[in-house]
């Protein structure tokens, strides 16, 4: 990871709450819900030099489509930031219960029953 995490929670103008926001336009491509309400953003912050750091995970370590997320998230943050760093955490392993209760009305709108 690059950089040291700090309690700063804007940068630029941008508190991390409208990245976040942002962040929903961010969808699995698989289950067809926002990366947000599917509970797979584990942290978003910004280091000690101004690189928001986002850890995020995967409802399986197998899921091969990092690079499609990948490619949604710098899409998205082009705009909001000037450099991010992506991590890949595994722990703790995802489960449904990370799921937000928006992420559930849109799973069952979707024909899923959770």
């Amino acid at each position: 990871m690059t950089g040291t995490a700090t309690d700063a929670s804007t940068y630029a103008g941008r508190p991390l709450g409208e990245i976040e926001e942002a962040l929903k336009d961010v969808i699995d491509p698989e289950l067809g819900v926002n990366i947000v309400d599917l509970g797979l953003l584990y942290g978003l912050r910004f280091g000690d030099d101004s690189v928001l750091e986002i850890d995020l995970t995967l409802t399986t370590p197998a899921c091969s489509l990092t690079d499609i997320l990948e490619a949604q998230i710098d899409e998205t943050l082009k705009y909001l930031v000037d450099n991010h760093n992506l991590t890949w955490v595994w722990m703790p392993p995802w489960g449904p219960e990370c799921i937000t209760d928006d992420g559930r009305d849109q799973l069952r709108a979707l024909g899923f029953n959770i």
